[in-house]
């Protein structure tokens, strides 16, 4: 085989590899994009994900949807028209509602009554809640006694405005009407209450806002107690569930 032949030889397996490299370029381009698929679906579906707990009485408001974003793993949560549900919802004994002290300002006999702001000022609050077991069953005849301090951050301790008893319905549920509290020094907003089943031990405690600035700084505040909230046409609506070891 002499030069000339060598060369027209060389020169046409320089034409089928460069024929062969361009196929394969495609091929690896292709199987590119297949991973880059599969790794987006995979992402999707083991990104993070939120659990809503059962509410524990049917009248009770839901929580807000949540969706998952499938090309950045976030959880995206939107409102809903719906009310508000109670919290904690109740699993086992962990879940039993912490006590908290009376302070001094409680006052026995309070009126029974659901409204407690009588024609006082103020942002009118809404309160409504269940009072369950740790076995999540709903406590009939529950005593609920809430008393606060009014607007400005004042407790009425020659009368009972602000102050209130009142007994859960058959479904475990109560209702109470009153203003947003106001505060006072030394402590974040926050409401009292005692709870008792019929025949049970006194739960001692106190509910709180989310998102209040002295919520950090308040040394009895409790993040469990934090009422769900939401602004209404006429004011705010909160709700919590109050779970008894009974």
């Amino acid at each position: 085989m002499n030069d000339t032949t060598d060369d027209v030889d060389l020169g046409r397996r320089k034409v089928v590899l460069a024929g062969l490299g361009g196929a394969a370029a495609a091929i690896l381009a292709a199987c590119g994009r297949g991973g880059g698929a599969n790794d987006t679906t995979a992402a999707a579906q083991t990104g993070p994900t939120t659990t809503t707990g059962a509410a524990p009485a049917s009248t009770t408001p839901t929580t807000a949807a949540t969706a998952t974003t499938a090309t950045t793993g976030t959880t995206a949560t939107t409102a809903t028209t719906t009310s508000l549900a109670p919290t904690p919802t109740c699993a086992d004994d962990d879940d039993v509602t912490p006590a908290q002290t009376e302070g001094p300002y409680f006052k026995p006999n309070s009126p029974e009554r659901t409204n407690i702001r009588a024609d006082a000022g103020g942002t009118k609050l809404l309160l409504t809640g269940t009072v369950v077991t740790t076995a999540c069953k709903p406590v009939a005849r529950a005593l609920v006694d809430f008393w606060q301090a009014d607007n400005g951050g004042n407790y009425d301790n020659s009368g009972f405005l602000f102050r209130g008893h009142q007994f859960t319905d058959a479904q475990g549920r109560y209702s109470l009407e009153t203003v947003v509290p106001g505060l006072y020094p030394g402590r974040t907003r926050h409401i009292h209450v005692k709870v008792q089943a019929p025949g049970g031990r006194i739960l001692t405690s106190q509910l709180y806002f989310p998102g209040e600035a002295r919520n950090a700084s308040d040394g009895i505040y409790n993040k469990e107690l934090e009422v769900t909230i939401r602004d209404t046409a006429d004011g705010r609506s909160a709700a919590y569930g109050f779970v008894l070891d009974a």
